[in-house]
């Protein structure tokens, strides 16, 4: 059977060969930020609750470790923000006492930390990444279009109680839009709030595949090597665009499942795929050409070529 919680393994820049965990429903998110890759948010909301039964999801999640495969690292992220999902802390639990071995990572938008069990069960992973943009609410409101509730200044302040808090590694990650969060005052700000903050690592990231709003450029590497000398501090690292080399493993599935899945998740080149699957490019190009005239996939010109992404049909709503 298919796993619906359970995509991967793929090749992530930031944390190597890494098995997702989707807690949550195809983009419901606190935010409709503009540079993400997995298209507009359909449901803005901050409520948590139970999307899926954590009962499934674990389950789900010991068929695909039986083996123990080779991993660098399991991940909490997916197509919206996982600590939404009231499951989050179940499965953070399971992964950490079945399968101590595995990095827990979690992605998240950090929207949710000044909730103090948001932070609690955040706590329990190995490894915690939030992103932050701007400390200015006017450029955080313009790049991530957040639930009208949303202050940028309580989420930097909930950031700083989990780091008090936080045994595991905390990594920020600052993702860059040039002429947008780059001007000298943005960048005073957002070095005041990552000094309080205190992260053990800065990650700056860019635009690496197709956005949501066609206007959002990538940084140039000079430009983004300028802003880590701004921010003058140890521990920032560049994000690069080109993947990591990593050991592969087949999987389990179809091929064809297998890019399915992985494209529900994230835009991908053939490049990429064939990274991911451990297949050859003409295997690849094979399959992404039935999905194409089968109308699942959909092809689109980005910064490092031709992305593939699932044909999505949703309509957008927000809660209040």
């Amino acid at each position: 059977m298919t796993p619906h919680h359970i995509f991967g393994p793929v090749l992530s820049r930031r944390l190597g060969l890494s098995l997702g965990i989707d807690l949550i429903p195809y983009k419901t998110c606190s935010y409709n930020c503009v540079y993400c890759e997995c298209g507009t948010t359909t449901v803005k909301t901050i409520t948590r609750q139970d999307f899926f039964s954590a009962e499934d999801v674990i389950a789900e999640l010991r068929g695909v470790l039986a083996s123990r495969p080779h991993l660098d690292s399991i991940t909490l992220a997916g197509s919206g923000e996982p600590t939404l999902s009231l499951s989050l802390g179940r499965v953070i639990n399971c992964v950490k006492k079945e399968y101590p071995e595995y990095t827990l990572s979690v992605l998240t938008n950090g929207s949710l930390m000044p909730d103090s069990g948001v932070r609690e069960e955040l706590a329990l992973a190995d490894r915690v990444i939030p992103t932050l943009t701007s400390a200015s609410q006017k450029t955080f409101k313009r790049i991530h279009c957040p639930h009208l509730s949303l202050r940028i200044y309580e989420i930097i302040e909930g950031m700083v109680q989990f780091r008090k808090m936080y045994s595991g590694a905390f990594w920020l990650e600052v993702f860059i839009i040039p002429g947008v969060n780059t001007t000298a005052e943005e960048l005073a700000r957002l070095k005041d709030a990552i000094l309080r903050i205190n992260p053990d690592q800065v990650q700056l990231n860019t635009l690496d595949r197709p956005p949501a709003e066609g206007w959002v450029q990538a940084a140039t590497d000079a430009e983004l090597e300028r802003i880590r000398d701004v921010l003058g501090r140890s521990g920032i690292e560049i994000v690069r665009r080109k993947p990591p080399v990593s050991h592969v493993t087949k999987a389990t599935t179809e091929v064809s499942d297998l890019i399915q899945a992985t494209l529900c998740r994230r835009p991908s080149t053939v490049e990429d795929l064939v990274r991911t699957t451990g297949r050859s490019g003409g295997e690849v190009v094979k399959i992404l050409g039935v999905l194409e005239r089968a109308g699942l996939v959909a092809s689109q010109r980005g910064t490092r070529g031709v992305f593939y992404a699932i044909c999505q049909k949703n309509t957008t709503n927000e809660d209040s």
